[in-house]
């Protein structure tokens, strides 16, 4: 793993530009996290597989209710706590 990807920060521009190349390369798409990897930009292909792991992570245990501030409303859709 690349020198310090565990703390890499993530802009909200970052974030989004990952989220659009989750979509546009899929799981079955060859050298996956270095094609997402490219499209954000100034990341390393680890540091956006273990971006994509924390995220899958979180959605595990948001929908398990063990988030404090969200809570699972049904299978289509979460909805915050207050």
């Amino acid at each position: 793993m690349a020198s310090g990807s565990m703390s890499s920060s993530w802009t909200a521009k970052e974030n989004k530009t990952f989220e659009k190349a989750l979509a546009d390369y899929d799981k079955d798409t060859p050298d996956r996290w270095h094609k997402i990897a490219r499209a954000v930009g100034g990341k390393t292909a680890e540091e956006v597989k273990r971006h994509y792991e924390l995220l899958v992570e979180d959605v595990r245990r948001i929908e398990a209710g063990q988030m404090p501030y969200y809570r699972a409303s049904n299978k289509r859709g979460i909805r915050i706590c207050t």
